[in-house]
């Protein structure tokens, strides 16, 4: 009987394992599944996904700015367009950043800005001025520029008239149909109401509805012009055509969803084997 009990006694400690009911050859895949870990792998799931889905769209954010660059690099290596004649039945709308000149007549009567504009640490507006184009019944807004506004003061706009046939050199902006993510929506009057005088985004569209004339559907923003002295003062938007940091940041997330999904098996693992090695006081489990 001695000899028997010390053969039962002398196992191997592999084979020891294997009988284990702490489970220390079980597949890792099923630890992961087993009550114990489940809540854990779950976390490690959704985690996983949304890395992976944080990269994608990174990827599609990318997309978009090429396409973009694409589209503005288009319109950039273009001739400068005369909106004159044949120019006015241009799709106007598609061409934003469109090197164009057109010469008329400003409509100060219906003159609108648009808020929130700031030159250097000043508060202001830029301008936005109907320009009756010469030589034809169409209207098109221009963004004449920066002047200061205090405390909601609009009434000193007409200090600023540029009278009679000027020639305006610029680009063409598309319509802000939508505000800005966090900027205010501006409410369109209806018929009968006062006009808006200040708005938060150049919307084309709005505005013609409450002028009692047809507005094109871009409007240019002016260039600055090296003769006009004093204001407003006029810039042209700061482009940047680069690809941006998309790329890099969809290989974080991806990067991040490996790791997390290649490193939790292994730490289950060395887990189920601490807890092996604690309940069988073996410190080869370890």
């Amino acid at each position: 009987m001695g000899t028997t009990q010390g053969i039962h006694e002398s196992n191997p400690p592999e084979l020891a394992g294997k009988s284990s009911p702490a489970g220390g050859s079980q597949p890792v895949l099923l630890r992961m599944f087993s009550r114990r870990w489940l809540l854990a792998t779950i976390l490690v799931v959704v985690g996983v996904a949304v890395n992976i889905r944080l990269g994608i769209w990174q990827l599609d954010r990318l997309e978009q700015r090429r396409a973009f660059n694409s589209r503005v690099l288009a319109q950039i290596d273009q001739p400068v367009l005369d909106l004159s004649g044949d120019g006015l039945n241009k799709d106007l709308a598609n061409m934003e950043y469109r090197k164009v000149v057109v010469t008329g007549e400003y409509d100060l009567a219906n003159e609108v800005a648009l808020r929130n504009q700031a030159w250097g640490n000043r508060p202001g507006v830029h301008l936005l001025t109907p320009l009756r184009i010469q030589g034809s019944d169409q209207v098109i807004l221009v963004n004449r520029g920066w002047v200061p506004v205090e405390g909601g003061d609009f009434d000193r706009w007409a200090v600023y008239p540029e009278p009679g046939i000027v020639e305006v050199h610029g680009i063409l902006r598309a319509s802000q149909s939508a505000p800005d993510y966090g900027q205010r929506s501006d409410p369109v009057p209806a018929e009968g109401e006062a006009p808006l005088k200040a708005w938060y985004f150049a919307n084309v569209e709005a505005i013609a509805q409450q002028v009692p004339f047809s507005l094109l559907p871009a409007y240019v923003q002016q260039a600055p012009d090296p003769s006009l002295e004093g204001m407003p003062y006029r810039t042209q938007p700061d482009l940047d055509l680069t690809e941006g940091p998309h790329q890099s940041y969809a290989l974080q997330w991806f990067s991040f969803a490996v790791i997390l999904g290649v490193g939790y098996p292994f730490f289950i693992r060395r887990q189920e084997r601490k807890h092996l090695g604690k309940s069988t006081g073996n410190p080869r489990d370890y």
